[in-house]
């Protein structure tokens, strides 16, 4: 685990940065110059409006990313708001920044009277991308595992799975995560330097994101209609992440009729994209798209 790639030593005292940190800003920027490029040769819109709605998207999908969360754990931010806005190490929801990219852009797409579709197809690799990078982030500071693996599970799939302790005294920073859940719900020993072996659904998410990518990447080649290579990959998204939900064990999710959070936006979101695909599939084959 490497949760904390260096510490700077500032005026207000050490400042860490966190390998989630770079890892998001690095897919911003990558996720940029992806969408900008395949815009232009996709719809032949112009950088202006594709730089300005992506921005207005991350702006607002980052936002909305922390809200999410910040909605799901309301009794973590009920004694102090000091950290309510800090994201470098995580306390994001994929699904808060999805939505609020979508609203954003949609509202930038308006005002400048350009396509959504278009644009959202260019901007689909990016947030595939973009998934696998902060997933990897994610892993690397050991947030958003999964349960506990069986005894018959390989040894190379237990080694992804296990994430040693780590602390930083300076910063009053310690983990991993995975390892002081299993400490206070698993009884497992205080003085354990490692989790539970579990299932790393970080490195899940990140190769079904792999998929995604290339996926996306070959269907826009393959476009009948606007949309359909972002409603593609939100179809997919849905569906793997409704899967790995199951295998999910980290406190952060809310829960409602036996369902996470995330499951609970997959089983709206899939069916909703699923007939709207049919929709725009159908007045394409007639001619009217």
């Amino acid at each position: 685990m490497l949760p904390i790639l260096f510490t700077l030593n500032m005026p207000w005292g050490p400042q860490p940065i966190y390998s989630y940190g770079v890892l998001l800003g690095a897919s911003l920027i990558a996720g940029y110059f992806v969408a900008v490029r395949v815009g232009q040769r996709m719809d032949a819109l112009s950088e202006d409006v594709l730089g300005g709605a992506y921005i207005a998207a991350a702006l607002c999908g980052i936002a909305g990313a922390r809200l999410l969360y910040v909605l799901e754990n309301r009794e973590r931010f009920e004694e102090s708001s000091a950290s309510l806005f800090d994201i470098t190490s995580g306390g994001v929801a994929a699904y808060g920044g999805f939505l609020g990219g979508l609203v954003g852009a949609a509202a930038y797409l308006a005002w400048k009277r350009a396509s959504l579709g278009a644009f959202a197809d260019a901007a689909a690799p990016a947030l595939a991308l973009g998934t696998v990078l902060t997933r990897l982030g994610c892993y690397l500071y050991g947030c958003d595992f999964g349960t506990p693996l069986p005894e018959t599970a390989p040894r190379w799939l237990a080694a992804l799975g296990t994430f040693p302790r780590w602390h930083h005294e300076a910063l009053e920073i310690y983990g991993s995560p995975a390892l002081m859940h299993h400490i206070e719900v698993y009884g497992l020993s205080t003085d354990a330097v490692a989790s539970l072996p579990v299932h790393p659904t970080q490195l899940y998410e990140a190769l079904a994101a792999v998929v995604l990518l290339v996926g996306s990447l070959v269907l826009l080649g393959r476009r009948r209609f606007r949309g359909q290579v972002i409603l593609a990959v939100a179809i997919g998204y849905g569906a793997f992440r409704f899967a790995f939900e199951y295998v999910r064990d980290d406190p952060e999710r809310a829960q409602l009729l036996g369902f996470s959070g995330a499951q609970l936006i997959s089983l709206a979101l899939v069916p909703a994209c699923a007939m709207i695909y049919l929709v725009l599939a159908t007045r394409a084959r007639r001619g009217t798209a």
